[in-house]
């Protein structure tokens, strides 16, 4: 072995002293040397999760039923699951099944992809900054500023994806106190430098405070100057609801208002999604373009994720009976069966009997990479932050608050941008507090599960902002109107854990399961990959799982076939 070593240093010093042979002085790999702020600028790009949450959360949430379950005319459907591991995510199972799109394994990386990024722009930018310099000489007016908006992204997008991770992979957030008790994640500061480096998980507090850190650190640093299509970075903007959302979930409402003030501006209403009043939209392609698409005033932030989420319509899992009761084909405070603005935007695949779908939040957009072949990649856009998100999380911060005439104001304004629709032929009442408690008063049974008990207290306790018997409606509208507005996009998986709202999953002919306060499966397992390799996992209460772990690493973004 010395001698195969000794023989191939000789050679590569013969190459070396080549006149006419360059190849020494290329980089050795694919890795990129950033050389000046631009570069870091342009390295921000790819700093966002390629993979989406969707899929994962949606499964695991009361949006989705089990088609092969008995429906309430007592028939079932001999159907398949588009990946196995759905069916593992959809019974609340560790995940073993499955590496590709759509599964925990994806979410996993991907927003570890995207934190890796962040931290190797920080770690360039201070240097750059401790200089005074980049590798093109000392550091002009605008590079220096471009600089700061460089960092405050960075800082912001390694916020947002460790938020993202702690929601999807811990469980609720239970405060600064007893999260000292909770399993956290290892919070990546700084670029990996060792081969399979060994980690602490960690308590959720601690987690909390490192995104709290960062995201403070770079609300002040980002600027809207230095991106061609800002939507798809963290603008001033998307800051600011990013850090509405951070601290309603930490139950600390008023930081929550006054973040969302600054996103919302003085008249939110000019900047609401103009869909409900598109009348030149024919098919689900139309939809969904429109509802992502450039010209939508109302995205703070959009994200581009690999995902094959919108092709499971019509296959085992779908959003039928009360999971479309509860979203689009349900009845509301102001409307009957389903709200008008949804005529013409309801489309299925197979069968109606086998689930719906929204398709402006469902759709894809397929980037071919061979057309003749048919073949490329799948795309789902996130719009993330929108002005409707961050109103619906505005009205919930002042319902703690006990401003409840502002509350009422803005889930009105996100109801009357809906109401103001083409495909109108029903009629709808004002929405007002009374119109609220009557409507979300009713039973449960009778309301189909629209309205179901809320137990944040036992979550994430306040003494500073109990539940009051005036808040329980209101509270009640706004979760509904969050379902509706991000059907699809996994957001309602978060919005069940942090409220404590129970729910069960019928799966086949006779299994049930429960999810109720406390039950260690609202975190989602850590993906296979990364427990076998050390990291220490969920933890679960006692209970025989199904089935054998059976890894398929590989690529994590594959072609497909259009």
């Amino acid at each position: 072995m010395k001698l195969k070593y000794t023989f191939l240093i000789a050679a590569l010093g013969l190459l070396a002293l080549s006149s006419c042979n360059d190849y020494l002085d290329k980089t050795p790999d694919t890795r990129v040397y950033l050389q000046n702020v631009d570069q870091l600028n342009k390295l921000l790009v790819d700093a966002y999760m390629g993979n989406d949450f969707a899929c994962v959360c949606e499964l695991s949430s009361d949006n989705m039923v089990d088609n092969t379950a008995p429906d309430k005319s007592g028939n079932r459907y001999n159907l398949s699951a588009y990946d196995l591991a759905d069916n593992q995510l959809f019974a609340w199972e560790d995940v073993t099944l499955g590496t590709g799109e759509d599964t925990p394994y994806s979410v996993w990386n991907s927003c570890y992809a995207a934190i890796a990024n962040a931290n190797a722009v920080l770690d360039r930018a201070a240097e750059f900054e401790a200089n005074m310099a980049d590798d093109n000489g000392p550091l002009n007016y605008t590079d220096s500023l471009k600089l700061q908006a460089v960092k405050g992204e960075a800082l912001l997008v390694r916020a947002f994806h460790h938020f993202i991770l702690a929601n999807v992979f811990c469980m609720p957030y239970a405060g600064p106190d007893k999260g000292k008790e909770q399993q956290g994640l290892p919070y990546m500061k700084e670029c990996e430098t060792t081969v399979s480096p060994m980690y602490e998980r960690g308590n959720l507090a601690d987690f909390y405070a490192n995104i709290e850190a960062d995201l403070l650190a770079g609300l002040p640093l980002i600027s809207d100057q230095f991106h061609e299509v800002s939507r798809y970075h963290f603008n001033r903007n998307a800051a600011n609801a990013f850090a509405c959302r951070f601290y309603l979930w930490c139950r600390q409402y008023d930081k929550a208002k006054y973040y969302a003030d600054l996103a919302l501006g003085d008249n939110p209403r000019v900047n609401m999604n103009p869909l409900w009043r598109r009348s030149d939209l024919y098919s689900g392609e139309d939809h969904v373009r429109a509802n992502s698409g450039i010209n939508n005033p109302s995205i703070y932030m959009s994200i581009a994720t690999y995902s094959v989420f919108s092709r499971r319509p019509g296959d085992r899992y779908g959003c039928k009976d009360n999971a479309a009761s509860g979203t689009f084909r349900g009845p509301g405070p102001t409307w009957g069966s389903s709200h008008p603005c949804f005529q013409g935007m309801i489309f299925y695949s197979g069968s109606t009997e086998y689930g719906l779908m929204f398709y402006a939040n469902w759709g894809e957009l397929f980037e071919y990479t061979d057309k003749l072949a048919g073949i490329g990649y799948v795309h789902m856009m996130r719009n993330e932050f929108t002005v409707e998100k961050c109103l619906l999380e505005r009205a919930e911060a002042e319902i703690f608050l006990q401003q409840y005439d502002e509350a009422v104001a803005d889930l009105k304004m996100w109801l009357d941008n809906r109401d103001d629709c083409v495909n109108k032929s029903s009629s709808t009442t004002a929405l007002t507090e009374t119109a609220i408690e009557r409507f979300y008063n009713k039973p449960v049974k009778n309301n189909f599960e629209i309205n179901k008990p809320m137990h944040i207290d036992e979550v994430f306790h306040s003494d500073q902002y109990p539940i009051l018997p005036r808040m329980e409606p209101l509270l009640q509208c706004v979760q509904h109107f969050r379902r509706i507005e991000t059907v699809h996009k996994g957001d309602r998986w978060f919005d069940l854990k942090r409220f404590g709202i129970e729910i069960e999953h019928r799966i086949g002919t006779n299994r049930i399961e429960k999810l109720v306060v406390g039950d260690k499966r609202w975190a989602i397992q850590l993906p296979y990959e990364v427990w076998i390799a050390g990291l220490e996992k969920n933890e679960r209460d006692a209970k025989p799982q199904e089935g054998q772990p059976t890894p398929n690493p590989g690529e994590n973004v594959t072609q497909l076939r259009d």
